[in-house]
């Protein structure tokens, strides 16, 4: 039966998703939880609906992540990085004279995730690489709509780079944070900076336009993302063309440069084909590239609190250990 725009598609007939029995005890009490539920998203010009509705929402992922976070032993500066806010945190442990460090950019759909949440989510990025973990604060819609979140997370880079040669930098994030992740490096690359040693996409926001397979296949299946995402990608674009690549990074020409990437997803992610895609764009460009996909994982995986996310997290650090300078 033709779909609304005309396109073929597949009638699937309604059905119930059992938990699987292939992962862990721990995944399978994550996905018996069922969807994480969250009101609608305002109108495009109700800028106080957004406030509030960003609010209601940090804080329910605070207190998912917030006591996870407070339990990982390491110190955390606040400081400022050319005016951008950055939780700097260093993992007890760590050499005086280690000199790599990672620029880790919060989640949070490119609109939410500030404040102590990107402390919190700071926290747990240094169990997946052990050194110094720069976690920007950047401004975010409704206020600040693009490009000023990418201006912010370019500016901490170039901080970065005065006291620090492009060897010792790797950058990463989930979700959105992959977004501005990638989006910083094909800026960074087209201003002419160097690039880093190594970037890690977790299960990253890397298309706006939402043009993906498994925006389709996986919805209603992710637990995590139970819904499209668009209204908050057009009030990040503030008008801007969302195929362009600073605002999804997937659509960028990779063969002009771009660093070794680790990727992540999860077979039930709503986010699986924003994964694939870049990771087929990468290859195809020459870009060394690896894809680790975690079965029935949602998006962001299973909270920390399974064996399969420890196995990603090992991964990660195999990765960056590999592609770091010399210490």
């Amino acid at each position: 039966m033709p779909a609304r725009d005309s396109r073929p598609s597949l009638h699937v007939a309604a059905r119930d998703i059992p938990v699987p029995a292939s992962v862990s005890p721990e995944a399978q009490a994550v996905l018996a939880i069922g969807r994480v539920e969250f009101a609608g998203y305002p109108s495009q010009g109700d800028l106080d609906g957004w406030r509030a509705a960003i609010a209601s929402r940090d804080q329910a992922v605070l207190a998912m992540i917030g006591p996870r976070a407070e339990k990982i032993a390491a110190d955390v500066e606040e400081l400022r990085a050319d005016g951008v806010p950055v939780y700097a945190i260093t993992p007890q442990g760590v050499r005086a004279d280690d000199r790599r460090v990672f620029l880790e950019i919060h989640g949070g759909a490119l609109i939410m995730g500030g404040g102590a949440c990107c402390r919190a989510m700071g926290l747990t990025a240094v169990t997946r690489t052990g050194v110094r973990t720069f976690a920007v604060d950047y401004r975010m819609p409704p206020d600040h709509p693009f490009p000023t979140p990418l201006d912010d997370c370019v500016a901490v880079y170039r901080f970065l780079l005065r006291d620090h040669r492009p060897g010792e930098i790797i950058v990463g994030g989930a979700s959105a944070g992959g977004n501005l992740a990638a989006a910083l490096i094909l800026r960074a690359r087209d201003e002419g900076l160097p690039l880093p040693a190594a970037a890690v996409l977790l299960t990253p926001e890397l298309d706006l336009t939402e043009s993906g397979d498994s925006f389709q296949t996986n919805h209603g299946i992710d637990t995590v993302l139970s819904e499209s995402l668009m209204p908050a990608n057009r009030l990040y674009a503030g008008g801007h063309d969302l195929s362009h690549p600073y605002l999804s990074p997937l659509f960028g020409d990779f063969s002009k440069g771009f660093p070794p990437t680790l990727l992540a997803a999860g077979t039930r992610d709503l986010f699986l084909s924003n994964t694939v895609r870049m990771h087929r764009a990468l290859r195809a460009a020459d870009v060394p590239a690896e894809l680790h996909i975690v079965e029935a994982a949602p998006h962001g995986g299973f909270f920390g609190s399974a064996p399969e996310d420890r196995e990603l997290e090992r991964e990660v650090r195999r990765f960056v250990d590999a592609h770091w300078m010399a210490r």
